[in-house]
C-alpha cells in the first residue's frame, strides 16, 4: 500500500533487526486540519472518538463498474473509493489503511482527551499518557519556550573542544536523539549468525535527505532539490544565532559532509542483503576501523559494555574516520548543532517546527498543511508511550472473537502453504525439509502482547513537553542497550496495538498482526469470508511468504542467516524471482519514473504468494459450503474484490517520487494488478480472455 498501504515487506529495522512490514513507509511528517466528516466515506470529523467507524471490507460504492475487471482490475475495484477520498491536506496520500488510520488516531484521541484530566481516580496509566498528552497540546507554554529546551545540548555541543571529544559527546547525545543518529547510532539486536543471541549493532546514519540517492543523483529535479535542501539548512543555522553570510557558508560544509558519508553508504538495494549488513567485529577491529574515535569514551558515556559489535557497514565508518582527521572543529560544531536542530525541531516552537515542515513535507512530499495539534500529539504518544495507551484501545476494540478467528484463518494459510511447500516441482526434498522446518517454527503474535510494557520509571510532567519526549527517548534508548548480553524475550512486539499494519521478523521468525490492522474494513467481522480471506487472508499470506523471499528465505527456522538451499534449488527460486523483477520493472510510478523492481521484489513476491495462499486457503475452508452469489458478484469475484479493495489509494506526485526512491512498496494500483494478472483463478473468475491487459502471457509464481 503506499502511505498506508498493506502486506509487503520492506526491511526496516525494529531495534536494529530487519524486519518486514506490511505498510509502506510513512511520511516524515503528516500536516493539516482533517476536513470535515465526508458522508458514506473520507475522513472523520475533527473530534474524538469513542469507538471506530464501520466500513464493509468489500464496497460495491467503492468501484466502478464502468471498468472492465480484465483491462484494469484496480480501477474497476477502487474508481469510485479514489473520487471520494480526496488526499486531506495533511497528508502526502490517502489509502484505505490510511484513513483507517485516521479513524484509529480519532478514538486515541478520545481515549486520551479524557486521561489528560485532572482526577485522583485516574489510573498510573492514564497518568502518564493524559499528562503527556496535557503538555504536548499546550501550544502556548511551548511558543513561550522557543530554543531554550535545547540550549542545554546546544551548550554541549559548544563545550566540544576537539575531535578527540566526539566519542563521549555523542555518547551523552544518541540516547536522546535516536531518531537522528549523529553520523551514526548503536542499539542492540539478535545476532544474525546466532538468533540467541542479542549484540550490539553499530549502523551508519547521519543522512538528513530521504536517501544517499538524494545526495548523488545529478539530474535537474536531484539538483533542484539540493538547492531547497540548502535553503532549509541555511534558515536553521540562522535560527541558531548565525549570520545569513556564515548560514550560507556553512550549510554549504553541512551539505558536503552529507554527501561524503552519502557516497560511502550502501544503496537500498544492496541492504537487501543480509550478508552485507553482518560484519561481527571485536571491540579492537572497530577501534582499529575508526582510531580517531573515543570508542572507550563513547560506551562509557552510555554505561555499556561492549566487547564485540556488528558493524552493519564498515566502508561508511572509513569514510567516517577520514572525516574526522580532515574535519575542522568550526565545522563539526555547526554539524552536530544543525542536526539536533532538525531533529527536535517538531517539538520546539512553531518558527522552527514550520521552517522544517517547508522543505521535508511541503517541499520533499507535497504536504500543504500542518497537521492539527491534536493529532500530532496522539502520534507522538502512540510512538512513545504506545503500549500504555494501547491497554485501553484493545479493551474498547478487539474481541476474543476476532482474535480466534484471525488465528483460525492463520493456521488454515500456513496449512496451504505446508501443501504448496510439499506439491512443489521446482524444489528438491533437502531444501523441502528445511523450508517445512522453518514454515512448522513460525510464531503467529495477534492482537497485543501477553505483557505490557512498564512505563512506570518514565518521568511525564503535564507542563513539560519537550522533557517528556527526552525522557521517553532516553527510557527507549537504555531499554534496548540493557538488551545486550541479556536472554533473548521472545514476547517482544515492534509495533504497538493500534498500528494499522502488520510484520515478519525473520530472526525471530514471527508473524505479528496489531490489533489494529484487524478492524473493518480490512478485518471485516460481519461479512463472510470470500471478501475476509481475500484481504486480511493475502495480508496474513504476505507476511508468511516474507518468509520465503529473496531476503527472508536467507535465515532458517531459528533465525539465523544461513543458507539451507541447495544450489539447484536457489538458482530455480532466482529463476522464478527474476521473472517478477522483469514484470514490475516495467510499470511506471510517476512521470517516466519507473518502479524499482530489484527494491520492491520481497514485498511484490510476497504480494503474490500471499494471495494465492489466501485463496487456496479460502477454497479448502469452504469446500463442503454452498456459496451464493452475493450483489451479482460470484464468490470468487468477491474474493479478488476484497483484496483488491486494501490498497485503493491517491498519491501527491512528490510523495510519489520519494517512494521511487525509498518505499519497497510497489503503488497499489501495481500490488493488485500486478498480482492478479498472473493468477489463472482470477481470469476464470471474471471470464477474462487471454489477450486481455489483465492476463500475462507468461505468468510469474514463486509460492
Amino acid at each position: 500500500m503506499s502511505d498506508l498501504s498493506r502486506p509487503s515487506v520492506a526491511p526496516r529495522t525494529i531495534a536494529g533487526t530487519l524486519v518486514f512490514a506490511v505498510l509502506a513507509s510513512t511520511p516524515a511528517f503528516a500536516a493539516a486540519p482533517a476536513p470535515a466528516a465526508v458522508k458514506d466515506g473520507g475522513l472523520a470529523a475533527d473530534k474524538p472518538f469513542t469507538e471506530l467507524p464501520y466500513s464493509p471490507s468489500l464496497d460495491l460504492k467503492d468501484m466502478d463498474p464502468k471498468v472492465d475487471p480484465c483491462v484494469d482490475f484496480y480501477q474497476y475495484s477502487c474508481g469510485g473509493w479514489i473520487v471520494a477520498n480526496p488526499i486531506p491536506a495533511d497528508r502526502a496520500s490517502m489509502s484505505v489503511y490510511g484513513k483507517l488510520t485516521e479513524d484509529t488516531t480519532h478514538l486515541l484521541w478520545g481515549i486520551l482527551d479524557e486521561a489528560s484530566k485532572p482526577s485522583k481516580t485516574r489510573s498510573p496509566v492514564d497518568q502518564k499518557i493524559g499528562d503527556y498528552f496535557a503538555a504536548c497540546m499546550d501550544e502556548a507554554a511551548i511558543e513561550k519556550a522557543g530554543l531554550t529546551p535545547l540550549k542545554a545540548q546546544l551548550a554541549k555541543v559548544d563545550a566540544l573542544k576537539d575531535v578527540k571529544g566526539l566519542g563521549a559527546l555523542l555518547g551523552t547525545l544518541h540516547p536522546v536523539a535516536a531518531d537522528l543518529g549523529l553520523f551514526f547510532h548503536v542499539d542492540s539486536a539478535q545476532d544474525f549468525g546466532d538468533s540467541t543471541r542479542v549484540i550490539a549493532f553499530v549502523n551508519n546514519g547521519g543522512l538528513s535527505l530521504p536517501d544517499r540517492d538524494y545526495y548523488t543523483k545529478d539530474d535537474e529535479r536531484s539538483v533542484e532539490l539540493r538547492k531547497k535542501y540548502l535553503a532549509y539548512v541555511e534558515t536553521a543555522l540562522t535560527q541558531l544565532g548565525a549570520t545569513p553570510a556564515a548560514s550560507k557558508a556553512d550549510a554549504a560544509k553541512v551539505l558536503a559532509l552529507e554527501t561524503t558519508l552519502a557516497k560511502a553508504s550502501l544503496t537500498r538495494v544492496e541492504k537487501r542483503d543480509p550478508h552485507a549488513l553482518y560484519h561481527l567485529l571485536p571491540l579492537k577491529d572497530l577501534v582499529a576501523l575508526t582510531p580517531s574515535f573515543d570508542w572507550a569514551a563513547y560506551f562509557k558515556a552510555l554505561n555499556l559494555s561492549v566487547t564485540e559489535a556488528n558493524v552493519t557497514e564498515p566502508k561508511f565508518f572509513e569514510a567516517f574516520e577520514a572525516q574526522l582527521k580532515t574535519l575542522e572543529l568550526p565545522t563539526l560544531k555547526v554539524f552536530l548543532k544543525y542536526q539536533l536542530l532538525r531533529s527536535k525541531a517538531s517539538s520546539l516552537a512553531h518558527r522552527y517546527a514550520d521552517a522544517k515542515f517547508d522543505f521535508f513535507s511541503k517541499t520533499l512530499r507535497g504536504i500543504e498543511a500542518h497537521p492539527p495539534r491534536w493529532k500530532q500529539c496522539t502520534e507522538w504518544v502512540d510512538g512513545e508511550l504506545g503500549e500504555a495507551l494501547a491497554q485501553a484501545y484493545v479493551k474498547k476494540t478487539f474481541s476474543p472473537e476476532v482474535k480466534a478467528r484471525t488465528v483460525d484463518m492463520t493456521r488454515r494459510i500456513e496449512a496451504a502453504m505446508e501443501e504448496d511447500l510439499t506439491t512443489l516441482t521446482w524444489m528438491g526434498p533437502e531444501t523441502r525439509k528445511a523450508a517445512l522446518e522453518k514454515l512448522h517454527a513460525i510464531r503467529n503474535k495477534v492482537g497485543y502482547p501477553d505483557a505490557w510494557r512498564d512505563y512506570s520509571s518514565v518521568a511525564i510532567s503535564r507542563t513539560d513537553f519537550f522533557g517528556n519526549r527526552e525522557h521517553t527517548s532516553l527510557f527507549e534508548a537504555k531499554r534496548q542497550l540493557a538488551k545486550i548480553g541479556k536472554p533473548l524475550d521472545r514476547g517482544e512486539w515492534g509495533m504497538t496495538p493500534p498500528t494499522v499494519n502488520a510484520y515478519y521478523d525473520p530472526q525471530m521468525n514471527d508473524i505479528n498482526f496489531p490489533a489494529g490492522v484487524l478492524q473493518p474494513p480490512l478485518f471485516d467481522f460481519k461479512l463472510d469470508d470470500a471478501p475476509n480471506y481475500g484481504n486480511t487472508g493475502a495480508t496474513i499470506g504476505h507476511e508468511l511468504t516474507h518468509g520465503f523471499d529473496d531476503e527472508g528465505r536467507q535465515f532458517d527456522g531459528a533465525g539465523n542467516l544461513r543458507d539451507w538451499w541447495t544450489e539447484a534449488d536457489a538458482k530455480n527460486f532466482e529463476t522464478r524471482a527474476q521473472c517478477v523483477v522483469d514484470q514490475y520493472a516495467q510499470y511506471v510510478i510517476v512521470d517516466d519514473v519507473k518502479i524499482n523492481s530489484k527494491l520492491t521484489l520481497g514485498e511484490d513476491v510476497a504480494d503474490l504468494g500471499g494471495t494465492v495462499l489466501a485463496y487456496l486457503a479460502w477454497k479448502k475452508a469452504t469446500v463442503n459450503q454452498k456459496l451464493d452469489t452475493v450483489d451479482g458478484f460470484t464468490p470468487d469475484q468477491r474474493f479478488f474484490i476484497g483484496y483488491a479493495q486494501w490498497a485503493c489509494e491517491n498519491n501527491r506526485p512528490e510523495s510519489l517520487r520519494v517512494s521511487a526512491v525509498t518505499n519497497p512498496h510497489s503503488p497499489g494500483k501495481y500490488r493488485i494488478n500486478g498480482v492478479v494478472s498472473n493468477m489463472p483463478e482470477f481470469q476464470k473468475a471474471f471470464a477474462c480472455k487471454p489477450t486481455a491487459p489483465m492476463v500475462r502471457a507468461k505468468p510469474c509464481r514463486v509460492w
